[in-house]
């Protein structure tokens, strides 16, 4: 709710939390103005977190589980990093806690 924070440089390639954040390379993609590197690290994130708790025998299923990272990716876009980094470490956190928890129950 602090209003010194808007524009406020974050780290790295992100330069404000309330923006969407895009990584220029030397070259754009239309109509994004930069590479979404939070947005594609949070869908590989979302799709990684999928292929480890996906547990459904039906194989049409499963096509349609998978396809949600996909929409999820292309809908966060526009939206605000700070908002993408928080859906991006909580899906790290969710892989490593079930990593855990898987290696715990082989043991």
């Amino acid at each position: 709710m602090a209003v010194e924070l808007r524009h406020a440089p974050f780290m790295l390639w992100i330069n404000d939390l309330s923006s969407p954040d895009r990584l220029s390379l030397g070259f754009d993609i239309p109509y994004l103005g930069g590479i979404p590197a939070l947005t594609l690290l949070m869908g590989a994130s979302m799709f990684l977190q999928q292929k480890m708790t996906l547990t459904t025998a039906s194989p049409t299923q499963a096509k349609i589980i998978l396809f949600i990272p996909v929409v999820l990716t292309v809908l966060f876009v526009n939206f605000a990093s700070g908002l993408v980094l928080y859906w991006l470490v909580s899906n790290l956190l969710a892989i490593f806690q079930h990593y855990i928890i898987s290696r715990q129950d082989k043991a």
